[in-house]
């Protein structure tokens, strides 16, 4: 499918470049246009490329990610003063689906209140196992690992999920929750 997208895009811009020298040609036997006036063709069709790149990126993605099986699951923090976050894996259905390691500079978005999309694809309607690990230090810089896990009951539509890391100040540790959207 993506060779079939881009042989198309390929196919446009061979086409605009013709058309350019099909016109370049009629303008040789006319008096030459001036410096300005070609830099603005030039500028027009690269606008014009940029639109049809664009438009083909969200083709692309209807494609492969139809909104009735889409499933997208993201990482989010609220706080994090008992884990400091490395890495998580995801398990759908007994198979590994993501493993993502953070960066110091992701796990300070995620403090802020970002969320990471660690994982987008298709799922077919009904019950699905989902196994979340995550790997980081905990209280007295320890190594910590934990794992969670949830059915997710797909229907038709999209499918959001939230893994969220938060605080469990009475028991000084980090709680891992699964969220439905």
């Amino acid at each position: 499918m993506r060779v079939l997208i881009k042989s198309g895009l390929f196919f446009l811009l061979v086409m605009f470049i013709a058309t350019g020298f099909a016109e370049e040609e009629i303008k040789e036997e006319q008096p030459q246009a001036t410096a300005s006036a070609l830099d603005g063709e030039v500028q027009a069709l690269k606008q014009d490329v940029l639109d049809l790149n664009k438009e083909l990126f969200i083709l692309e993605e209807e494609l492969l990610f139809p909104s009735n099986t889409q499933v997208a699951i993201f990482v989010s923090m609220d706080v994090g003063d008992f884990f400091n976050l490395d890495s998580v894996q995801i398990k759908l259905n007994d198979k590994m689906v993501a493993n993502y390691l953070y960066t110091p500079r992701e796990v300070k978005a995620l403090h802020r209140g970002g969320t990471h999309r660690i994982y987008m694809g298709n799922l077919p309607a009904g019950e699905h196992e989902l196994i979340a690990f995550f790997t980081g230090t905990g209280p007295n810089n320890r190594d910590f690992k934990r794992g969670t896990e949830m059915i997710i009951k797909k229907e038709i539509g999209p499918k959001m999920v939230e893994l969220k890391i938060s605080d469990r100040k009475q028991k000084h540790q980090a709680d891992f929750q699964v969220k439905e959207w």
